[in-house]
This record gives structure tokens, sequence and C-alpha cells, in this order.
């Protein structure tokens, strides 16, 4: 298939929220305590919330910049492509780079609204997550019908009031929620404790899968306080391979048969090796072990889990050792990971040799089904493909362009930087 025939769905992007994201969305006694941004003394724009400061660091919004300018210190909006936050300006990048249709993660409240889980009244917090989903599914995605899978936060301090919200955003036409790899790790119950119930329940019955993002724990796979930064990126997938043996040994697939399950930016070059360690382990461990999952756990796998992908050339080698009905593509904006503008021709090259029904399979029609998304009710077919698209966004400009140093950077490697908790631990000397 050329490369302009593509149509493209990403399972897997980013929006950077706009500052007047709450603006008349919350009710008058709430306006006061809804998150807005300041802008620090130097230079950088950060949300300000029950006292806390969430600054978007640099990573997070990188497409369009020269490599050699990305970091990790707090970034400013003007500083960033609008289409990092501007869904019009969105649309336009998205359309410059042939991709038709969007899924869009959270920044500020992190990447399963832990910020509102931390509040400090519930009630106020309950009221800025569903604000903040409401703004999601009217604004960012009702903006442009058939350009993005809406992605609703969900209510982790209490499960029966999270399906409840399940329910609420699956009536607007919301059928993903994102939510956390490990919730132990935020303080919550794991996947193998009963107290999830009500809200897999719900999004077993309104048929929403369950988004889990790398970093959704606001956990980060470490070696050492001494190793560079470049081990951290290396590793990042490392938590979804730690949440889908987490997830297929627990009770959950077994006792929510319909429930669906992504590993969010998680690749699937891994993903034939575990299969077989996983059946390996039941073979040789279940009679002692107690698990009887009623099939090889590679099966239940590939019946329940999405799975996807930025760019993964053994991964697609090795399609048919996954579930090809299960594998999604992504692209990853505005994020250091992303193929932006350049993504139609980077995933050519690991499709070379691929069927076209199996490409059309990866590149669109297996989100489409899963995530209940139906771009041809709005545009022809015709007008979705990568040279169409590309065609309407002939004026944006997609060249590199550099917006100076504002931030001073350190002298020596970066070692270690939880980005989920947006903190950075003190670099070790080289003599250390």
């Amino acid at each position: 298939m050329h490369v302009e025939d593509l149509i493209l769905v990403s399972v897997d992007d980013h929006v950077v929220e706009p500052p007047d994201l709450f603006a008349g969305r919350l009710p008058k006694r709430y306006e006061a305590l809804a998150p807005r941004v300041i802008t620090k003394e130097d230079g950088s724009d950060v949300w300000l919330y029950e006292g806390q400061e969430l600054p978007n660091i640099g990573l997070n919004a990188v497409s369009g910049r020269p490599p050699e300018e990305y970091g990790i210190e707090p970034t400013a909006f003007s500083e960033m492509r609008e289409g990092c936050y501007d869904v019009r300006k969105r649309v336009d990048d998205m359309n410059a780079n042939g991709v038709l249709g969007s899924m869009c993660f959270p920044s500020f409240p992190q990447f399963c609204g832990q910020l509102f889980a931390r509040s400090e009244d519930k009630d106020v917090g309950l009221a800025m997550l569903r604000a903040y989903n409401d703004w999601h599914i009217e604004d960012w995605c009702g903006a442009f019908p058939g350009r993005f899978i809406p992605l609703a936060l969900p209510v982790l301090w209490d499960p029966a009031l999270a399906a409840e919200e399940v329910r609420r955003v699956a009536a607007k036409g919301c059928h993903a929620v994102t939510f956390s790899e490990n919730p132990e790790k935020l303080g919550y119950p794991s996947f193998h404790n009963p107290h999830w119930d009500p809200f897999w329940a719900a999004c077993e019955e309104t048929e929403t899968v369950v988004c889990l993002h790398i970093g959704s724990s606001s956990q980060l796979v470490i070696t050492s306080i001494e190793a560079p930064i470049n081990v951290m990126i290396t590793l990042q997938p490392m938590n979804i391979v730690q949440a889908a043996a987490d997830l297929v040994w627990s009770r959950v697939l077994q006792e929510f048969p319909r429930l669906r399950f992504a590993l969010s930016e998680g690749g699937i070059g891994w993903i034939p090796y575990f299969l077989e360690r996983l059946d390996y382990v039941y073979q040789h461990h279940r009679l002692w072990t107690g698990h009887d999952l009623g099939m090889l756990p590679s099966e239940l796998f590939k019946q329940r889990i999405v799975t996807c992908f930025i760019d993964d050339a053994f991964g697609v080698e090795n399609r048919h050792h996954l579930n090809l009905d299960m594998i999604t593509w992504e692209c990853d904006y505005p994020h250091s990971d992303s193929t932006w503008p350049h993504s139609p021709e980077a995933l050519a090259k690991s499709l070379t040799g691929v069927p076209d029904d199996e490409v059309d399979q990866i590149t669109h029609l297996n989100a489409m089904r899963i995530f209940q998304y139906d771009p041809f009710s709005v545009r022809v077919r015709e007008r979705c493909t990568v040279g169409a698209l590309r065609a309407e966004a002939a004026g944006v400009d997609v060249s590199v362009k550099s917006v100076g140093d504002r931030h001073e950077r350190p002298s020596e490697p970066i070692r270690i930087i939880d980005l989920a908790n947006r903190t950075k631990v003190t670099p070790a000397s080289d003599d250390s």
C-alpha cells in the first residue's frame, strides 16, 4: 500500500490543556477553586491547584522543536506549537501528518486524574473531574466531529462514583477511560482486590475500554540513582509488561469476561516472548499455585488486551504471534517519542510486505471497532487518507523551529527524573 493511501488513527496522543479549560463549566461555588495557569518568574507557565504547581515538562510538548532543545525543564505555552493546546491547530497538525483520528491523554491532571484524587474536598475534586471530562468530550473532541476518540478521567477515590462517571460519559459517546497501570502504587487497592468491581462492571456494561498508559502508576522503572536518563527512557515500557502480568493473573479478566484493557504506549515487540512465558508458567506451576484460567493465559491475553505501538518493526514482523484484531497504532503527538510530522513514512517502513487488509486493521479498522469510533460517518473514506488530509494542510508549516534556550542546561548528564511526580532527583557526579 502506498503511503498516501494509508488511513491512520492514533490511539495515543496527548493534549496540553488550554488555560480557559474550566471557564463556564463549574457551579458558581467552585469557580474560584478551579485550577488556573500562572506564569512564574523564570517565564514558565504552570497550573496551580490547591497550592500544588503542575508544570508541563519540556518532553511533554516538543513536537516541532529541534531535538537538541528537548529537556525536562518546565515550559511555557509560548514555547509550544499551538497544536499542543489549540484544537483547531491540532487538527491542522493532524492533517499535515496525515492522521485522521486521535485519542488524547491528559497532561496536568496526570494520566489518570491523580491531581483531582488528591483534592482535600472530594466534592470539589469530583466537580473538577467532571468539568474536565465535559470539556474534553464537548470542547476538544466535539469541536471536530469524526477526528477524535473521547477519553475520560476516572474517579479514582470512589469506585461507585467511578462507575457512575463511566456511565455518564458513555451516554455522551465516550467509551474509553484512562486508568492506572498499578493503582497500588498510588495508594489504592490493586487489580487483585474486589474494591474496583463496581468500576469494572460499569466499563463492561458500557463497552468502555480501560486504557493503561505507561507512567500512570506515577512510578518509573529505574535501576540506579547513578544511571543516565537513557536507562529510564529505555525501560519505560517495562511498567506495561508488569501491568500485563498483573492483569492476566488477576481475577478481573475472568470475572468480567467482556472487559477489555489497552496497553497504551507499551509497544508490541516484547509480547511474543511474554505470551510464551505466560503459558510456560501456567503449564508448569498451575497445579500448586491453584490458577485455573480455563484456557491458556496467552489466549486470554489475546482475547482481551488491546496492544499499541508507535514504531515497532520487530513487533509488526511478528504480528501473527499476537491477535491481529487487537493491534493498534499510536502517534504520541506532541511527546518526545512522537514520529510527527513524518508518521506515515516512519510507519510504512514497518509495514513493508504486510498485506493491505492487515495494514488496514492495524492502522485504523481495529481502533474504530474497539473504541466505537466511526469517522466515515462524518467524511467519506476517500477524504480520510494520508494524501487527502495532507492536501487540506498545504499551508501548515511543519518545519523545525528553535525557541531558544530559556532554561540553563545542566553541565553534566542528567541522571534520573520522576516524570510522573514532576520532581527531579539530584544527579550524582561522574566520580560517584
